[in-house]
């Protein structure tokens, strides 16, 4: 494994935690060094915007902020951790496994504008995170599609049913149908790999899923000779 820069995307309740904490297993199982990443990093104070988003404060809409600002809240956040965190060890070549990233942006965000302005708003996006702030680009991504009613179900079980333990991102369905065509458009235009979490109805075990991150990774290092 040579890609330094693995991010593990997806709805929420899609189990991208679960599948960053089995690769970062299998990095230590493997003796290689790893940093795990997490966005937003609601321990730092530089996500105080994002909870503010999240909580309701500027609409208990998702369509109420404008999807440049939203993206900005998140992006200052990375930004933040980038810097102080794990700067050097992405320089070094040390793996950096990181449960949602600047993919999240389009995935969340896209929604807002109407589809035939999504392509601006990628290319802006991208030019925002990766020249602007100068945040490193993804060598994999990797998206978990969970079709939103069986992720939902799967966060029910999560907050014992409690439905006000839920952001206005996780109790709002539609938007959350939305965000999966954006992110299956997003992983089109950007050559994402894209993992079904459901086969015929049934959840793919944990462990299947892992296996088919293993073999993305191993293979994309093939095709490039390493």
């Amino acid at each position: 494994m040579n890609n330094s820069l693995i991010v593990i995307e997806g709805l929420d309740g899609s189990g991208k935690a679960t599948q960053t904490e089995q690769l970062c297993r299998y990095l230590k199982k493997q003796q290689m060094e790893y940093r795990h990443i997490t966005f937003p990093d609601y321990n730092q104070d530089s996500a105080a915007l994002v909870k503010m988003y999240l909580s309701g404060a500027f609409g208990a809409d998702p369509n109420c902020v404008s999807p440049y600002a939203a993206a900005s809240f998140y992006a200052v956040d990375r930004y933040a951790s980038y810097q102080r965190f794990w700067k050097q060890d992405h320089a070094n070549g040390i793996y950096i496994v990181a449960d949602r990233y600047v993919t999240s942006n389009l995935i969340y965000q896209l929604t807002k504008l109407p589809q035939k302005d999504w392509d601006v708003f990628i290319d802006w996006l991208q030019d925002y995170e990766y020249n602007k702030l100068q945040l490193p680009q993804p060598d994999i991504v990797v998206y978990l599609d969970m079709p939103p009613k069986v992720s939902q179900i799967l966060m029910n079980q999560r907050y014992n049913g409690d439905e006000m333990k839920k952001d206005i991102h996780e109790r709002n369905t539609d938007f959350l149908d939305r965000c999966r065509k954006a992110a299956l458009y997003s992983a089109q235009r950007l050559g994402w790999h894209v993992i079904t979490c459901v086969d015929c109805g049934q959840l793919k075990s944990i462990e299947k899923i892992h296996l088919e991150i293993i073999d993305i990774i191993t293979r994309n290092n093939n095709r490039k000779g390493i």
